[in-house]
């Protein structure tokens, strides 16, 4: 059976060979533990792109005999290669930031006079909170020698929530002007 494989399919896939065979739930926890942070995705593929994968051959499943009757899958060779394949490719999609706080902040003219200082107050904490929780993550398992390709996106996870970090601290403490004066100083500095 051949199907389309999305997004969803690999993630799906790559968690379980990362981690070997898995219900669900401990591919919506591992999810939730990793990719999650730079991957938002909605969880419910969890529970049915596993079974759709193991249709087409890419995944074996195995379910308990009592109990919950737990489905657990584990890839297969042709599950490995499809996987394989998927990593071979060069990306070209365009890069993405889906931010409700950006979209709210380009209508905020729209708002009262407290919009914008009251959303990048909200934002510099998340930040904040974004940046301790990666940290706490980094002093988890930086030291290990086997993750470190898989902590990459972890580094740059860091250094978007720097900028963003950096945006809206600017825009809190001198509103929209020092945020966009700043971006004057990044010009610069790519054009160097």
């Amino acid at each position: 059976m051949s199907i389309n494989l999305t997004s969803s399919s690999y993630l799906v896939l790559g968690l379980i060979g990362l981690r070997g065979p898995s219900s669900s739930y401990q591919l919506k926890r591992a999810a939730d533990r990793s990719i999650g942070y730079f991957w938002p995705f909605p969880h419910s593929q969890l529970y049915g792109e596993p079974r759709r994968l193991a249709e087409a051959g890419l995944l074996a499943e195995s379910a308990e005999s009592g109990g919950r009757r737990r489905r657990t899958y584990s890839l297969t060779d042709k599950g490995r290669e499809a996987l394989r394949e998927w990593l071979r490719e060069p990306e070209a999609d365009v890069y993405q930031i889906r931010d409700e706080a950006e979209l709210k902040l380009f209508f905020s003219e729209l708002g009262d006079e407290s919009t914008v200082r009251r959303l990048a107050e909200a934002r510099v904490a998340f930040h904040r909170g974004r940046l301790a929780e990666f940290k706490r993550t980094m002093d988890r398992l930086g030291g290990i020698p086997d993750l470190e390709q898989r902590l990459a996106p972890l580094v740059l996870g860091v250094r978007v929530e720097l900028a963003s970090l950096a945006f809206w601290s600017d825009v809190l403490s001198g509103g929209l002007a020092a945020a966009r004066a700043r971006m004057g100083d990044l010009a610069e500095a790519l054009t160097d």
